[in-house]
């Protein structure tokens, strides 16, 4: 039941040896989705196969539809190691016992990939401020809620500083992955969407009819990169040895490393990874934090005492939480 409702696929270790009269257990490695589940599932295919014979056991990849799903299955602890976008990852690390263990690397100097919104070249809206003036006039396409650059970057940095929130003041909203709400606005199911620079680059290629009906109308600051958490529960030595073989790969050369490069730019990652903890995640936590003060401030109070409280709270929770984060690392 579970393989056919998550999508599991178990990846076989190749070592050439005879099978042994028991199959070590395998590591049960979630994956975002990317346009769907079998389109994130085969991107991954060639990495998760190379990681298999380096640990020596079969690594078992989960491949779901949303974000839900996967923060599901970490929930019911059906999930060893995963690659999560920022915000998942500070849950799974503040509220499911994981820890950071590598982070997709960027480019030295300013990182390139940011949050955007799209809308038609030939749309009715044709602004930013015409957004910005009337919200409750369009329909938005955009992300999970627990997605960086599909949901809280432009939250946090377009749409509360102007008092507008979006689960509620759009005429209506579509809410999937940044194919899918690229697509909704290009066939005219939506007249926005939120998206990210790298997906659209993605989404370029995939459909270049359909991208060349859209334009960017807004960026975001950089977002923070995504992270690769494990479950503590792990033994030490395969984190070790999971971790070592994240930051090499893709790294040498010759046709092998070739090959892992390729496999990597079709995840997004194409400078590869790099070993990282639980501090990676503060620029995840600054963003919770503005998050929620500015929801604070935007929400209706039934007098100033009581925002003035929860302003209090949003502070010494993110005290808290960068507390937790360093100390977790020493």
């Amino acid at each position: 039941m579970l393989a056919a409702a998550f999508g599991w696929r178990a990846v076989p270790a190749q070592t050439g040896r005879a099978a042994a009269p028991a199959s070590p257990v395998p590591l049960r490695f979630g994956v975002l989705p990317i346009g769907g589940a079998v389109e994130s599932r085969d991107k991954w295919a060639p990495v998760l196969a190379d990681m298999s014979r380096a640990l020596g056991r079969p690594v078992a990849a989960l491949s779901v539809t949303s974000y839900e799903s996967l923060e599901q299955a970490i929930q019911r602890n059906e999930v060893d190691i995963a690659l999560l976008s920022a915000k998942m990852a500070l849950d799974a690390v503040s509220r499911r016992g994981m820890s950071v263990l590598a982070q997709v690397k960027r480019h030295a100097g300013e990182p390139e990939h940011r949050a955007i919104l799209l809308v038609r070249k030939a749309g009715p809206l044709d602004s930013l401020d015409a957004l910005l003036a009337r919200p409750e006039q369009w329909r938005l396409a955009r992300g999970d809620s627990r997605s960086v650059s599909g949901f809280i970057l432009p939250q946090v940095q377009l749409f509360l500083p102007h008092r507008i929130e979006m689960e509620t003041r759009f005429r209506g909203e579509i809410i999937g992955t940044h194919q899918l709400t690229a697509l909704a606005v290009a066939n005219g199911d939506a007249d926005v969407a939120t998206n990210n620079t790298t997906d659209f680059e993605r989404f370029r290629q995939q459909f270049p009819l359909e991208a060349d009906r859209l334009q960017v109308i807004w960026r975001s600051a950089p977002t923070p990169p995504a992270q690769i958490v494990v479950r503590q529960g792990v033994p030490h030595a395969v984190q070790k040895k999971a971790q070592l073989f994240l930051v090499q790969y893709g790294q040498g050369t010759g046709p092998r490393a070739d090959g892992e490069r390729e496999a990597l730019k079709s995840l997004r990652a194409g400078l590869g990874y790099v070993a990282a903890n639980n501090e990676a995640l503060l620029p995840a936590a600054l963003l919770e934090y503005q998050l929620a003060r500015q929801s604070a401030l935007n929400a209706r109070w039934v007098n100033e005492a009581a925002r003035e409280a929860r302003l209090q709270r949003v502070e010494s929770q993110y005290a808290e939480q960068v507390a937790a984060l360093r100390n977790s690392t020493r």
